[in-house]
This record gives C-alpha cells, structure tokens and sequence, in this order.
C-alpha cells in the first residue's frame, strides 16, 4: 500500500534543531515540518517587522537554516521542507533561506513563498465581527491592532508541491496542515474525501508538537511515567498510508518513546471537541481512533474520520493590551514564608502610597501559591520551606507605572525584612489576541518563487 513518511523537526519557534536533523539524516523521510507558530507569535513577528521590514520571520531561522542546508545539500534535496517559518513576513524569510543557500555554494534549488493569511489591509471590513473571548465588536480593539492573520490550510502547499518547489516557507499555516498537505499531494486523494482528510489532519495533529509525542511533556517519574535519554529526545515520524491509516514513530535509537500513552495524551492535547476538530481543510473527529503498539517505539494509530470544512477561518487579531511590571526577592531560613508575606505587605502600602496605576496585581509566593492559589497551595505545602520566592507583577497602562513596580522589589533589600536577595524587575509590553471567524473567500493564497 502506497505511502509517505513525514517528520517534524520543530513544534515551536525555539524548539531544539539537533533532533530535526537527525530525522534528516536517519529517518528515512519524504518531507519534513517545521511548525514555529503559537497564538501571540504573529503579533511579536508584526512588531519586529515594523522595527525592521526585514524581519518579522523565526528568530531563529538563520540558525536552524545554517545546519538544515548543510544536511540539504549532502543529501541532494531531500526530504522536502514545509515551514510555516515565514510568521509576518514569509517573502523576506525566503530571501534570506535564498541568501544562505547561495553562501554554501548550492544550486538548482526551488524555494516557494505562501502568503495571503495576513489580512490587516482588510481589517476594517470586519470591525462589526464578535471576538470569540469577549463576544464584543472586533471595533472595541481598533485603535489597539498590530496583527491581522488567518489560519490558511493546504492549498497554497499543495500548490507549490505541484510546481516543483523544494522548500515551501509559510506564514499561519493551520499546525496539522503542514502534514496533511504533502499526504494529499503523494497519496492523491481527493480534497472532498473527508474521512481521509480527517485521518491526515489527526497525523499531522499527533506529530505537530515536535516530541510531545515522543514522550516530551510526559515524564513523571513518581507516577512511573520514565522516559528514556529526554536530553537527547527524538523528534516523531508519521508514516501515513493511503487508505487513512498511520503509524507514528521515531528514529531508532534515539532518545524519548513513543507508545500507546505517550499518542493518546498528544491526541487531547489542545482538542475541546474531539467529535468535532475544526481546522481550515476539514473537521476531524477522534472520537473512533483505535491506536496501537505494534512494535518498540511503533504506534497504529487507525479510524479517523472526517466531515466537510465549515468555511469560515479562524484569524487571531494581535493587538497591543497593556504593559506588566514584575519583580521579584528570594528569602532564606526557617523563616523565609513569613519574611515574603511581610515584604508583599511593604510592596502593596507602597504601591497605594506612590499611587501606581494598575488593573490586576497578583502577589506570588513560588513553590507555595504561585500555581494553585491560597487554598490548595497551603494545603500541599509543608510549611517548613528553607527559601520562597516573592514574585509581584501588574498590569498597567503604560511603561513608567510598571517601572514603578518594579521600584518597590529594588527597595526590599534596603528597607525590608532581613536576608532578601537575588531580586530583579523587568518590563515588558503585553500583546493580546482576540479571534474572529470569516468566510474563507476573503483569504487569498500567493505563492511566488525564488530559484538559486
């Protein structure tokens, strides 16, 4: 039965590049993903290309490209590269891809630009749209805006697969259609089988994470969940067939796992319906997968199904919401929860006292509140900690009252309780999303070529 082996080699934008390569090198593959984008990506990459039109692509393009194309050009070409790479500006991303290829003397290669998710020049048509969080007009947000884009599938790929391209570099791709692009393109099914499409878009969902699945984010070793060698963790492989059947593995021999446990908890991993995974090519449904273990580190992943895609785009909306200033002081000793209650005392009198502006403020306590609040936290804590960590961070208006938090740590080791140390403050900008749904008529895709 015919097939196709597809790697990742990154499921966020800073994610480890040895284990890419090494699925390169050793995995057999036809293609390879690298999946770089989250929900607030685009908006920094806005932010970056306005400081600099150009950037706006992976900040670590250069370094991930530098060793992918030494591995590309031993190989000759292969396995083809699908990324969504490109953020807020794919054209310059493909530039620079074109640039480095031309510094280590290789030719004959096909480099292919998707755009078209990028929809700010249109915003203003959907200003009367609801978000999905708040349910309030998108126009509450306007003057506040950085980024406007969709989440595009398969058909720009399948494009540029069609033409020949070697490279294929993306802005928001939707994660699973980097997989299910190439599965349609080599498996030749059709764009309206929506079974098969569901069954791509849950192997590109299984493997999008990079090691999620390959017993990243899964260690815990008091519950007897022991992964081997994470320090050298391997990045996954979907093997897809053509009837909608897929087998996840890894590259033998090196680090993680990957078993029945480590595929079941990737496949709820971000899922809110499992009947219903709505992305740009299809609605995917989990909800009758059979996954197996048929050999070490080898997983039959097999029933997945689909129905048709609903028509509407989910585009994330970036914009600018509010500045955070943080700051935090360690104490030491037997002492050393009272020490931080007391000193978080000092810090909220002094806010009040200076009148800094802010619209939430939490004091944490690290490794006694700072994740599951006041009640459990007290209650799964010992209370006989030997040092505890005071962290104070708000929401402001603007860059001069976060300073000011910050300020009233700087203080502590002066004029608060004995042994406070280590302290710090930064500041940071807050970028926010806000999603709406549009009819996917209004996203065109782009795609132009480079050769070197």
């Amino acid at each position: 039965m015919k097939s196709v082996r597809i790697g990742m080699g990154a499921g966020y934008a800073l994610d480890w590049v040895e284990p890419a390569i090494e699925v390169m090198e050793k995995g057999n593959v036809d293609y390879i993903g690298f999946e770089c984008l989250g929900e607030r990506t685009m908006a920094w990459a806005m932010l970056d290309k306005i400081h600099n039109p150009n950037k706006g692509y992976n900040s670590m393009l250069d370094y991930r490209m530098d060793k992918v194309l030494d591995v590309y050009k031993k190989q000759g070409y292969k396995p083809k590269i699908i990324s969504n790479m490109g953020g807020a500006n794919p054209v310059a991303a493909v530039e620079r891809i074109a640039e480095m290829a031309r510094e280590k003397g290789i030719t004959g290669l096909k480099i292919c630009t998707v755009e078209g998710d990028d929809l700010l020049g249109k915003v203003d048509r959907f200003m009367d749209l609801p978000t999905i969080e708040k349910k309030e007009p998108l126009s509450t947000l306007k003057e506040y805006i950085l980024s406007v884009n969709a989440y595009t599938g398969v058909t720009g790929i399948i494009e540029g697969l069609k033409a020949g391209a070697d490279i294929i570099i993306a802005g928001r791709v939707a994660d699973p259609s980097l997989v299910l692009a190439p599965a349609i393109y080599e498996l030749g099914w059709k764009m309206d089988d929506w079974d098969l499409l569901g069954c791509g878009t849950i192997a590109g969902h299984l493997i999008e994470c990079s090691s999620q699945v390959t017993g990243g984010y899964f260690a815990d070793p008091d519950y007897g969940k022991v992964v081997p060698d994470l320090w050298r963790i391997g990045y996954p492989i979907a093997e897809i067939y053509e009837n909608g059947d897929i087998i996840i593995t890894k590259v033998e021999g090196s680090g993680g796992m990957v078993t029945e446990e480590t595929v079941k908890e990737q496949l709820g991993y971000e899922i809110q319906n499992p009947a219903r995974y709505l992305t740009p090519d299809c609605v995917a449904d989990f909800t009758h997968l059979v996954v197996k273990e048929i050999g070490k580190d080898c997983v039959l992943v097999t029933g997945g199904k689909g129905t048709p895609k609903t028509g509407l785009l989910k585009v994330n909306i970036g914009y600018r919401d509010c500045y955070m200033g943080e700051g935090e002081i360690t104490f030491s000793g037997p002492t050393c929860i009272a020490k931080a209650k007391l000193a978080a005392e000092i810090v909220k009198n002094r806010l009040a006292l200076t009148g800094v502006q802010f619209s939430e403020i939490r004091y944490d306590f690290i490794g006694i509140n700072s994740i599951f609040g006041e009640k459990l936290g007290n209650e799964w804590s010992s209370g006989t900690m030997s040092e505890c960590r005071l962290r104070v961070a708000a929401r402001t208006p603007d860059a001069l009252n976060a300073i000011k938090v910050g300020w009233e740590i700087q203080t502590l080791p002066m004029a608060g309780p004995a042994g406070g140390g280590a302290h710090r403050n930064y500041v940071k900008e807050t970028l926010s999303i806000a999603s709406i749904l549009v009819d996917e008529k209004e996203v065109p895709y782009i795609n132009s070529y480079v050769e070197v």
